[in-house]
């Protein structure tokens, strides 16, 4: 069954198009839905995210995915600095920590990246969350959430 998708484009992007997708970045908002969703809206919040997942996997596009959303602040991964150049950041509403994933998000999140992983050569190694890029000055996902939800793109997309 496909989930309910809106979009709700944030000012909070740079429209250079980006011209490689390495893989994509995994975070929780802490807020709700909506809330999110208007906060990601203001331009003073300065934050944005490709696609936002809410907990029964209606997700909203809030920045196309040839430009740029801002999400992952500073950081690094495989050696490159600015990860918001070449990585898509996908958001779960809510505080991973406080209440876990739905299995609606988790099947939501993985039909967002079906026709993505399809156009692009990622692996599951490529699939990270933003404590992996950020060590020491972020905390999203929940461990046991990153697990769970890394289990199921290995599950639905093999491991190689």
């Amino acid at each position: 069954m496909p989930f309910p998708e809106i979009i709700r484009l944030s000012p909070n992007f740079e429209a250079v198009p980006a011209h490689e997708r390495l893989g994509v970045c995994f975070h929780h908002s802490v807020l709700e839905f909506e809330a999110t969703i208007a906060r990601l809206l203001q331009l003073e919040s300065q934050v944005s995210y490709h696609a936002l997942i809410g907990p029964d996997g209606t997700r909203a596009t809030l920045v196309e995915d040839g430009h740029i959303a801002w999400h992952a602040g500073a950081s690094t991964f495989l050696g490159r600095p600015r990860c918001n150049d070449f990585l898509l950041g996908l958001a779960f509403a809510g505080d991973t920590y406080a209440t876990p994933l739905t299995a609606a998000q988790i099947d939501s999140a993985l039909d967002w990246l079906a026709p993505r992983w399809a156009c692009h050569e990622w692996s599951p190694v490529r699939m990270i969350d933003h404590r992996q890029i950020a060590p020491g000055r972020k905390d999203d996902l929940n461990p046991a959430e990153w697990n769970r939800l890394h289990t199921a793109i290995v599950e639905r997309f093999g491991d190689a």
